[in-house]
């Protein structure tokens, strides 16, 4: 390595994943020389007020992030701030100048990845985000190389920490969502506002990536069918352990082969986001905790499980430097990473079109004829039921419908029913179910 060589750097962002890169930069000076093969040199840091930053010292401080991105000094953007604006516009600023880009904004790539991929490509400049996934997970440069080889037919992942532990805490501890909602915001699990984890935001967007790299086709945000998991009761997680199953939030996204008018295959995807029971005998329902997993399904790798914190500032980081090194000795030896792989641009299918099962739990009167009703609902929409419980109280009853796989729409148009037939007092409770 010559004396000569460095890659200087610009750091948006000095929260929890920012300090930590900061940490690492200057900790693993040295280390992360050797690796790169040239000095990295961190010259300036972007934050809102630098008088809460008294570890990173004052020179590298700055206020003017739309300068620090312009400079043309600057080799390498890292990005931990999070947003649209004016994030998506600073980032666009270093890649029109030649700078590669490392973020950790899985938003923003769910929203206007198009846009900076395309941009990157036009220089000739690298794009990477391997943080913007899973946290620590290596899971974007496996699925963007390791397996570009091969087809991959579907993905399934516990994305968010914060719900995988609000779910955990209702499984394990028998407690309800409000009180383990409250438990994971006490431990820092979850934010003062909670919105983006609980109601699937978060997760929807990481889904919209995963199916985008996946399958070979842009995905964005707003074709993902999203669900979160702020109805999911005790009685649900308890109907779930009757059945052997556990609930968690899942991003689901998937390769599909229909046949088409003239009798030819024709394939389509789709990415959705919502609660599912999952099988105790599956590998992702023994994830607990704030822990992330994505599970891979590919026809000549088979299956793989990546596991590990999705979140934090540490392992964030760690991502995050990753990336940072692989640019950079991009930019040494005069190559380019991975670009967008979009060629196959498969069309998204709609939710209502998606094969589903489902867990009705019903509450009925406890009366002779009630299930001949229940199951003509069922037939009518043209539905099969695979499994059928009834426990009677009093005057009512509680009956349990569990169905063979139908098309989302024809079921939840078969739960519309139910609820307008006189019998039926109440549908306590709609959850899919793996399979």
């Amino acid at each position: 390595m010559s004396a000569e060589q460095v890659v200087r750097v610009g750091v948006l962002g000095a929260g929890v994943v920012g300090s930590q890169v900061v940490r690492l930069l200057t900790e693993q000076a040295d280390e992360l020389a050797a690796r790169v093969g040239a000095r990295l040199e961190l010259v300036g840091v972007a934050v809102r007020r630098p008088n809460r930053h008294a570890d990173i010292p004052a020179e590298l401080l700055t206020t003017d992030a739309a300068a620090l991105v312009a400079r043309e000094d600057v080799d390498v953007i890292v990005e931990v701030i999070g947003g649209i604006e004016p994030t998506k516009d600073l980032l666009l600023t270093a890649l029109r100048r030649g700078a590669g880009v490392v973020t950790a904004n899985k938003a923003l790539l769910a929203e206007h990845g198009p846009e900076l991929y395309a941009t990157a490509d036009a220089v000739g400049t690298d794009l990477y985000f391997e943080a913007a996934v899973a946290g620590a997970i290596p899971l974007i440069r496996p699925l963007r190389e390791s397996l570009a080889g091969d087809r991959i037919t579907r993905i399934l992942g516990i994305v968010n920490g914060t719900t995988n532990y609000i779910l955990s805490a209702m499984t394990a501890d028998g407690m309800g969502y409000d009180e383990a909602l409250a438990e994971a915001t006490r431990l820092g699990y979850a934010e003062a506002d909670p919105t983006a984890d609980v109601d699937g935001f978060d997760a929807a967007a990481k889904a919209a990536i995963l199916a985008s790299i996946g399958f070979h086709t842009r995905v964005g945000a707003a074709d993902v069918y999203r669900e979160g998991i702020s109805a999911v009761s005790a009685s649900d997680v308890a109907a779930a352990a009757r059945l052997g199953s556990v609930i968690k939030l899942l991003a689901i996204c998937e390769r599909t082969t229909a046949t088409g008018p003239d009798g030819g295959p024709v394939e389509s995807v789709s990415a959705r986001v919502h609660p599912v029971m999952v099988p105790r005998s599956h590998p992702l329902a023994v994830v607990d905790g704030a822990y992330n997993a994505v599970y891979v399904e590919a026809e000549a790798a088979g299956r793989l499980m990546f596991y590990g914190p999705g979140a934090g500032g540490a392992p964030t980081a760690s991502a995050v430097l990753g990336d940072l090194v692989a640019v950079a000795r991009n930019r040494v030896a005069g190559g380019r990473g991975p670009r967008e792989s979009a060629y196959a641009a498969l069309p998204v299918q709609p939710m209502g079109e998606v094969l589903s099962r489902y867990h009705i739990d019903l509450d009925v009167a406890d009366r002779a004829g009630v299930l001949a009703a229940v199951a003509g609902a069922f037939a009518e929409a043209g539905v099969s039921i695979s499994t059928v419980r009834q426990e009677g109280r009093d005057d009512d009853a509680s009956l349990v419908v569990v169905t063979h796989g139908a098309p989302d729409a024809a079921l939840a148009g078969t739960v519309a029913s139910l609820a307008d037939l006189e019998s039926v007092r109440q549908v306590t409770s709609v959850m899919r179910v793996m399979g």
